[in-house]
């Protein structure tokens, strides 16, 4: 799955100066939603976990609830 494409689409992000940075909030939404026990993570759970941790600099610095309510949701799912 090509991730960064997508996260990139989703946030208007062109050109690859930020590629880093979101490839580093790529890894960390997959890795929080794996330890959560989901596999395979949908792109559109992965965008939004992305676009929180982007945003942060808005001052929360956390996960939207949003976020929150589909990864309880996977996990029993999975």
């Amino acid at each position: 799955m090509d991730y960064l494409s997508s996260v990139k689409s989703a946030l208007g992000i062109v050109g690859e100066y930020q590629d880093a940075t979101l490839t580093e909030y790529i890894n960390a939404v997959i890795a929080f939603l794996s330890d959560c026990g989901i596999q395979n993570a949908p792109q559109d759970i992965v965008n939004r976990g992305v676009a929180d941790l982007w945003n942060f600099g808005a001052g929360s610095g956390t996960f939207s609830e949003y976020f929150k309510m589909r990864t309880i949701q996977l996990s029993y799912k999975g």
